[in-house]
């Protein structure tokens, strides 16, 4: 006999939950932080991220989980009585803009308890696509949840996926090495898009390599997003390896992907983004460099216009159709450091035929073991520039990807990544 893969009673559903261990402690700071980001985008006063097994709703994350636990530090409920069974059995978004009117929630205790009078929420997944839990926003008023606020909730879903995939890795410690390769593997697919999205009238090349034994997950990250003006590019590198770093690339990925459906500016979403790694980092001596670039669809003359901001990044390249290329400006300071982190921007148009390439420092930095001559930003040019007109922009990725590789004797001990924006011509 077959076993559902959904539902609240499922039983590997219920088993990939107890894997988890997510049952043993209440609210962690972990999800905590994701859940008081998701109160701030979405402007309501309650997010939360639930596990779910057969029987109980149990609550790892909330603003302030102070708020809702009792003397043991937990809050948990009948699954029954709680509008997350919506969505385990259905392993997709549930959203609900008046609970009362509902035939669904209007009876449900836990609704009354929270006087929500609106609801939402969507799937927290393992590895395996397993539903383990549900992240949700309630608010005490009727509320029709938007495209931009169900996408905020994904990301967010994304990351708490993603921070249980890391807690697998980890315990996955004396496995045998290819199931610790496959968790690397599954892991990274959560912080580089798996497939280049479809933009009308663009194309994207990447190419993104971990260093190290191939088995560790690599700090450098990019995503693709869209914007209330057209849709943003983002690369950057966390400082240092682990699991810190891994959840400070997995939280600058969403940070910037959740301002970004709200804000056209990547100056301001820079900003958010330093502000929530602050608050992230909590003391601890981390940062991440990061290059954001928007690109608004063209109302004249065919061309784009791009506004690229820098938190201490290497600078960014254009080259042109005709195959010439030029340097984009750098400055800035890093993220989640200091309170006060300016960040750098650049205006620019790109032309059909033209092309944006930003990079991490893996790239630049490329040298062999024991020589201290690096690829540079002349050797990245130099890539560019001898790149054949009309080059595609996975081809321009590929090629300079190919540079820093034999720039470094085709070994390489740093993480490396490149994101290509070409301009159809």
């Amino acid at each position: 006999m077959s076993v559902r893969r959904f539902g609240v009673a499922s039983a590997d559903r219920v088993a990939a939950v107890r894997a988890t261990r997510l049952l043993e402690v209440g609210p962690e700071e972990a999800f905590n932080r994701l859940t008081r980001l998701g109160s701030a985008l979405l402007g309501t006063p309650m997010v939360a991220m639930t596990v779910v097994d057969d029987v109980r709703s149990f609550l790892k994350g909330a603003p302030d989980p102070a708020l809702l636990c009792g003397p043991d530090g937990v809050y948990e409920s009948p699954v029954k009585d709680a509008a997350c069974h919506l969505v385990i059995d259905s392993g997709k978004l549930v959203s609900i803009p008046d609970t009362a009117a509902d035939a669904r929630t209007r009876d449900l205790p836990q609704i009354h308890d929270f006087s929500a009078a609106s609801w939402i929420g969507v799937p927290v997944c393992d590895p395996d696509g397993l539903v383990v839990g549900n992240f949700c926003a309630m608010d005490t008023v009727v509320r029709r949840w938007t495209d931009t606020e169900a996408d905020a909730l994904r990301d967010l879903a994304s990351a708490a996926a993603g921070e249980i995939a890391l807690r697998l890795a980890l315990d996955a410690a004396d496995r045998h090495a290819a199931e610790v390769t496959e968790l690397a593997e599954v892991l990274e697919q959560s912080l580089v898009p798996t497939a280049p999205p479809d933009v009308p009238g663009v194309e994207f090349g990447a190419r993104f390599h971990a260093g190290g034994t191939g088995v560790e997950v690599m700090g450098d990250f990019y995503d693709v997003v869209p914007t209330p003006t057209g849709f943003g590019v983002v690369i950057g590198d966390v400082c240092g390896r682990g699991a810190l770093a891994v959840r400070a690339t997995a939280m600058a990925r969403t940070a910037v992907r959740t301002a970004a459906h709200s804000e056209s500016d990547p100056v301001r979403v820079l900003t958010t983004v330093n502000e929530v790694l602050l608050g992230w980092f909590a003391g601890r001596v981390s940062f991440v460099t990061c290059a954001y670039a928007t690109f608004t669809p063209p109302e004249v003359r065919s061309r784009w216009r791009v506004r690229v901001a820098s938190a201490v990044h290497p600078p960014g390249f254009v080259r042109r159709a005709p195959g010439n290329v030029e340097q984009l400006a750098a400055g800035g300071l890093v993220l989640g450091l200091l309170a006060e982190a300016p960040i750098a921007a650049q205006d620019l148009e790109l032309a059909p035929g033209d092309s944006l390439v930003l990079h991490t420092d893996g790239i630049s930095e490329a040298h062999r073991v024991g020589d201290t001559d690096q690829l540079d930003e002349v050797g990245v040019i130099l890539a560019l520039e001898t790149a054949p007109i009309g080059a595609s922009a996975d081809d321009l990725s590929a090629r300079l990807a190919e540079a820093a590789y034999e720039q470094a004797g085709r070994m390489s001990s740093d993480d490396a990544g490149i994101v290509v924006v070409t301009i159809d011509s």
